[in-house]
């Protein structure tokens, strides 16, 4: 497919309340179809939500008990990769052809990840990518992903990867996706700043590829009353104001920067344009010199227990 709309949704997400986050979502794959859409890209941890202001309760050197409590409950609103909330992607998914990039809580043992979920028309669930380096106090919440989840997948639409929020200031990992043919280079985030705008116009001409970059745009009213949030209580506080935008492979804004609510941008996507970008720049290409520089990306699963026989 040599040209197609992409969407991206700005949206809020239900924080704490998965199900309920996973039905918006599907409406809003549906009505990303319904415009014309063949695309999809969700904010970061759209299901499970952003918890913008928390503290937890870790001052350094303690962990005060509503920190647990408060951390518990982070914990019982995320989600199974096996669970109801990726079915009900995955049934709008099917039912509309699109490809979804969704940004995802997601629970493994007693770990949380920071994951981007990608689900492919009828295959449903065909991947993940978990954030490999949570930024700040995110650390305290989320697990480090490892190199075994840094998929980049051949469609119709391109090749299709993501980055999470600040992973996209790490020279490395971004080598890493432009090597892998990154096309379609997805980025939910959680950074509402001007600045982002800029950081994504370096990376689209940078790789030489379309970027899209979806951002929630959520008030303090979105979040139970009782959330512990240090930005305050009035429910019209705005805690992350948007800022989705989609770049071409020229470093042009097509669609955003939008900072004024819930709404899903539209760009439409010329194959062709990658190529002719690359014609002058192809970082890992005729732009390279492995002479000098070299990466090294190691994709083997990391696990802290190995079993045998």
């Amino acid at each position: 497919m040599a040209s197609y709309k992409a969407a991206v949704v700005q949206a809020a997400s239900v924080p704490f309340d998965p199900a309920a986050a996973a039905e918006k979502a599907a409406g809003l794959v549906r009505q990303a179809a319904a415009a014309g859409a063949r695309l999809a890209v969700f904010p970061e941890v759209f299901l499970g939500g952003y918890p913008k202001g928390a503290s937890f309760g870790a001052p350094v050197g303690l962990r005060k008990p509503e920190g647990r409590d408060a951390y518990r409950r982070y914990f019982e609103g995320a989600i199974d990769l096996d669970g109801p909330e990726v079915e009900l992607i995955a049934e709008a998914v099917r039912e509309t052809g699109l490809f979804v990039v969704m940004g995802a809580l997601e629970r493994s043992g007693g770990t949380l990840y920071c994951t981007a979920l990608f689900f492919d028309g009828p295959q449903g669930l065909v991947g993940k990518h978990r954030k490999l380096m949570p930024t700040g106090s995110e650390r305290l919440i989320w697990g480090f992903g490892d190199g075994s989840t840094l998929p980049v997948f051949e469609t119709s639409l391109g090749r299709i990867g993501a980055v999470i929020c600040w992973e996209n200031y790490m020279p490395a990992l971004r080598l890493a996706m432009y090597d892998k043919g990154v096309s379609i280079y997805c980025a939910p985030t959680a950074d509402d700043r001007d600045t982002w705008a800029s950081s994504m116009q370096h990376i689209a001409l940078e790789g030489r590829c379309y970027v899209l970059s979806a951002c929630q745009h959520i008030t303090r009213g979105a979040y139970p009353d009782d959330y512990d949030c240090v930005l305050g209580d009035d429910p019209e506080t705005v805690l992350m104001r948007g800022g989705s935008l989609v770049v071409s492979p020229a470093g042009q804004i097509l669609a955003g920067p939008d900072f004024g609510g819930e709404t899903i941008l539209y760009a439409d996507i010329d194959l062709g344009e990658i190529a002719r970008g690359k014609y002058d720049f192809d970082v890992v290409g005729h732009y390279a010199r492995p002479d000098v520089f070299r990466l090294l990306v190691d994709e083997t699963p990391k696990s802290a227990v190995a079993w045998q026989g």
